[in-house]
């Protein structure tokens, strides 16, 4: 799989509106110092909901391998 082909989580959440670019950077900045994943960032500060990233962790799954045909 060409690496261009991989939707990021980050970008799924913003395109569905459940957090703003600018959370997505301030989070991302996070992720180094503190050795968390993005997505529990989000959790663990209540910026998404457990089954918002669930949701979000499918999709991003499905478009991954090519099985993704909502949009």
């Amino acid at each position: 799989m060409k690496r261009e082909n991989i939707m990021k989580l980050g970008a799924i959440l913003v395109r569905k509106k459940l957090i703003s670019q600018t959370r997505l950077e301030q989070t991302l900045a996070l992720t180094a110092s503190t050795n968390k994943k993005l997505g529990e960032l989000l959790l663990d500060n209540g910026q998404i909901s457990d089954t918002h990233l669930k949701e979000a962790l499918n999709e991003q799954y499905w478009r991954n391998h090519g099985f993704w045909i909502i949009d």
